[in-house]
């Protein structure tokens, strides 16, 4: 391959990176350690190679032109490619470390996730953990996350994702509930009966029952007097206080189902699933923070 770029060249380019970022030659010469007259000299040498002008120069401020805005849209990424990279081959069999920003619905955090983080962090000590606890998507381009879980695969083509398991679905309710209004035979007898709403954060639309019949899933929309929103715990704290019937993951009521305090009904419709998948992006390097928090996550509830 014919070479493009020598040392000066591709150091020019990343002076003039800085400079757009910081919106000063000043500010660029503070950050790489040179002088702000090296940075003007680096920036007229690449507007004399490109033939273009790159900023629009003031006394008092500097401004990419046209050009220089997509000059800088496409040399940024390509420069972080670069240190990505380096960092990857010179530093692929060291320690993870690092602060790593993890996204968490709020079921899948308080029962699955959260338990299992300080048997990570034993593993890997030299990673920091920020946990969110939203059931909003995340903007990846957006925010400054690394990971995040939702159930559902992503339309975007630039992230990864990894299924961390299939959830099962189960509908609950007290035995005073039932004592008190009945038991449902079928889901058709659900309109007789409270059923504890969630709306999905995305949407804002009530999320839909769903059940197994004759090997084919069904959706059913119910109605009930209590809706939640935000929080999908909240449902499950309603039906523990003899509310109604609510739909829910086996894994947050496990432990009511086997004291008692929450009863399954229509198990014989049971069997749904939705999946919970691990998302992050594909489009710039992986680090081993990152790396290894997926391997750990996938490894722990994949099976």
């Amino acid at each position: 391959m014919k070479r493009q770029f020598d040392d000066l060249q591709l150091g020019s380019i990343e002076l003039f990176c800085l400079a757009a970022e910081l919106g000063s030659f000043t500010a660029a010469a503070v950050a790489a350690g040179v002088t702000p007259a090296a940075v003007s000299r680096s920036v007229s040498r690449l507007e004399e190679r490109l033939g273009v002008r790159l900023f629009v120069r003031t006394t008092r401020q500097i401004r990419l032109t046209d050009e220089g805005r997509i000059y800088f849209e496409q040399s940024r990424p390509a420069l972080a490619q670069l240190v990505d990279a380096e960092r990857q081959i010179s530093g692929q069999h060291g320690t993870p470390a690092g602060r790593l920003r993890i996204s968490l619905p709020t079921p899948y955090a308080h029962y699955r996730v959260l338990p299992v983080l300080p048997a990570f962090r034993e593993r890997f000590p030299e990673v920091e953990l920020d946990v969110h606890i939203s059931n909003r998507n995340v903007d990846f381009a957006d925010d400054t996350y690394d990971l995040s879980v939702r159930g559902r695969a992503p339309d975007d083509s630039t992230l990864i994702a990894r299924k961390l398991e299939d959830a099962e679905m189960v509908v609950v309710a007290t035995p005073a509930y039932l004592r008190k209004h009945g038991t449902p035979a079928t889901p058709d007898d659900l309109p007789a009966h409270e059923c504890i709403q969630f709306d999905v954060p995305s949407s804002g639309r009530r999320l839909p029952w769903i059940f197994r019949h004759e090997g084919e899933t069904l959706e059913m929309v119910t109605t009930g007097a209590y809706g939640t929103a935000e929080d999908a715990l909240g449902g499950a704290t309603l039906a523990r206080a003899g509310a109604g019937l609510f739909q829910t993951y086996r894994f947050v009521v496990e432990q009511d189902l086997r004291d008692g305090t929450l009863v399954e009904v229509l198990q014989a419709y049971g069997g749904c699933t939705r999946p919970f998948l691990l998302l992050y992006p594909h489009a710039r390097h992986v680090s081993r923070r990152v790396r290894a928090l997926v391997d750990f996550l996938v490894d722990k509830f994949s099976a």
